[in-house]
């Protein structure tokens, strides 16, 4: 055997398809991409998951993507730390919060946190304590009064 005489396995080599050579090639006129249509353009390319334009179903799993719930709500936090700052005896309420700094509008119910330490007695109302703010407010002889709000009252 020879360098010469090796030749490729039958059915293993295969030309090209040469597409828009004339119709009696068989790819001529169409080239192969049939008439009209999203497929038959020039720089056609498809996003994965692409169904025609109608709602994917990716997006339409909510537990897998695109979810927004629309009644969630979304509360301005305020943490007890940040409490200290009022004198002892005194009221807090979302208005005073707002005047020391403390939040940053009254477009949000505000919702009392635990994080830090209370030192003196006070009087808090807000929107919605954690049990956590409410049993140490309570520990040092302040008042907690909770005022819900109007995504709430049913």
């Amino acid at each position: 055997m020879r360098q010469d005489e090796i030749s490729p396995a039958v059915g293993s080599k295969k030309s090209r398809k040469r597409v828009g050579r004339g119709d009696g090639s068989g790819h001529g006129t169409y080239c192969g991409r049939g008439v009209k249509g999203q497929k038959s353009r020039s720089g056609f390319s498809q996003k994965r998951g692409f169904e025609g334009g109608q709602l994917p179903l990716i997006k339409r799993l909510p537990r897998k993507r695109g979810f927004t719930n629309i009644f969630k709500v979304e509360y301005s936090l305020v943490n007890l730390e940040a409490l200290n700052r009022f004198e002892s005896g005194s009221e807090v309420t979302p208005d005073r919060l707002l005047e020391a700094g403390v939040i940053k509008s009254l477009g949000r119910p505000v919702k009392i946190l635990a994080r830090g330490d209370i030192a003196h007695p006070l009087s808090v109302k807000a929107n919605r304590f954690s049990a956590a703010a409410k049993a140490k407010i309570e520990a040092v002889g302040g008042t907690v009064e909770e005022t819900g709000h109007a995504a709430e009252s049913s």
